[in-house]
C-alpha cells in the first residue's frame, strides 16, 4: 500500500471511530433525559432505581444528570477533536495531527476506563462499554494503518512532479 493510500484509509478507519464515539455521547446525552436507568446499561445502583433515589433527594439526582451532561459533551468534543486531527491532518500526512489525535482519546480512555473494574456498580457490558471498545478498535485500527502510511518517506517535489 502506497503512503498516500495508507493516509487516506487510516484516517477514514480513524473517522469512523471518532464517529461511533460521537453516537455514542449523543445516546448519552438523550438517556440523561429520557432513561430510567443511572446511564447507558446500569439500570440500578445495588438495587437502587433513579426513582427511589429522587425521592430520597432529588439534588441527588439532578448532580447525577449533570454529570452525565457533562461527559456526554466531554465524549463529543473527543470525539469530534479527533475526528477533525484525522481527517485535516492526519489525511495530510502531519505527524503532530497523528500524535495529538492518538493522544486525545488514550488520555479520555485511561481516565475513565479503570474505575469500571473496581466493582463499585453492576453494569451491561454490552451496551456500558462495548460501543467505546469498538470504537477505540477501529480508530487504534486507523491510527496504525496511518502510522504505517506516516513512517514511508514522503515523496520529494522532483518525484511527486513525474
Amino acid at each position: 500500500m502506497s503512503r498516500q493510500q495508507s493516509l487516506q484509509r487510516g484516517s477514514a478507519l480513524m473517522v469512523l471511530g471518532a464517529l461511533i464515539f460521537l453516537a455514542y455521547a449523543v445516546v448519552f446525552f438523550f438517556l440523561a433525559f429520557s432513561s430510567s436507568g443511572f446511564e447507558i446499561g446500569v439500570a440500578t445502583l445495588n438495587g437502587v432505581t433513579t426513582q427511589q433515589l429522587n425521592g430520597i433527594n432529588p439534588a441527588i439526582m439532578g448532580y447525577i444528570t449533570h454529570l452525565h451532561l457533562a461527559t456526554a459533551g466531554f465524549i463529543a468534543a473527543t470525539a469530534i477533536a479527533a475526528g477533525g486531527l484525522a481527517w485535516y491532518g492526519v489525511r495530510d500526512g502531519l505527524w503532530w495531527a497523528w500524535i495529538t489525535a492518538v493522544i486525545v482519546p488514550v488520555v479520555g480512555l485511561a481516565v475513565a476506563l479503570p474505575m469500571h473494574y473496581q466493582g463499585h456498580f453492576n453494569y451491561d457490558w454490552v451496551s456500558h462499554l462495548g460501543p467505546i471498545y469498538v470504537g477505540t478498535i477501529v480508530y487504534v485500527a486507523g491510527a496504525v494503518v496511518a502510522l504505517l502510511g506516516l513512517s514511508q518517506a514522503a515523496p520529494s517535489a522532483a518525484q511527486a512532479a513525474h
